[in-house]
């Protein structure tokens, strides 16, 4: 069996989500697909042990992860899946794949679901960002985005949602928790310590 052309289901991804983006998209953008989950996958794949044909698909579902949102931001995960089974044949991946990758894919929906150690990577990857320094940088450009599409928020509304939210997340993989859980519980104290000053 030939292999998937990974570099041509990317350039497509790629190019799609440079054109077709709204730029109101201020946190699900390309740089959230392209600089943040794709690493993020890559990194936790690595510490898991995934490699080979495993590997190209966990990439390419970074790849397509976000991609509905070309077409809506409600369900963009189920577009992205259709638009998945729609072009990856084109770039050699069997139906076998491109379910592997609809799995992936769906495992971002909130809340999380992963049934596979491939699905927990990329939902690990998918909010890699809540243990990281940049993270309440980047919740403001959720916030932002939110906005733009008819969702404001005051910002002790904000800070208290995001602080529900990231306590009650829990890293799927240990190579996540390993990595991002010190960080995770600093950013929980930060929006605790914003909230107090409200």
């Amino acid at each position: 069996m030939h292999q998937p052309d990974f570099e041509r289901a990317r350039q497509y991804a790629l190019e799609r989500l440079e054109r077709d983006l709204s730029p109101a998209l201020t946190y699900h953008c390309l740089a959230h697909t392209r600089d943040d989950v794709l690493p993020a996958a890559e990194r936790l794949a690595a510490l898991e042990g995934v490699t080979g044909e495993s590997l190209l698909l966990l990439r390419t579902a970074a790849w397509y992860h976000d991609i509905g949102f070309v077409e809506q931001r409600a369900e963009h995960e189920t577009i992205g899946v259709r638009i998945a089974r729609e072009v990856l044949p084109r770039f050699g991946y069997s139906p076998a794949h491109i379910e592997a990758i609809g799995g992936m894919i769906l495992a971002t929906k909130l809340p999380q679901s992963p049934h596979t150690l491939s699905e927990e990577i990329l939902a690990d990857a998918d909010l890699d960002v809540l243990g990281r320094d940049d993270f309440l940088v980047r919740s403001r450009d959720l916030q932002a985005e939110l906005a733009a599409f008819g969702t404001p928020t005051t910002d002790e509304q904000w800070f208290s949602g995001q602080l529900e939210f990231v306590q009650a997340h829990r890293y799927f993989t240990v190579a996540a928790r390993t990595l991002r859980d010190t960080t995770k519980q600093a950013n929980i104290e930060a929006l605790i310590s914003l909230l107090a000053k409200r």
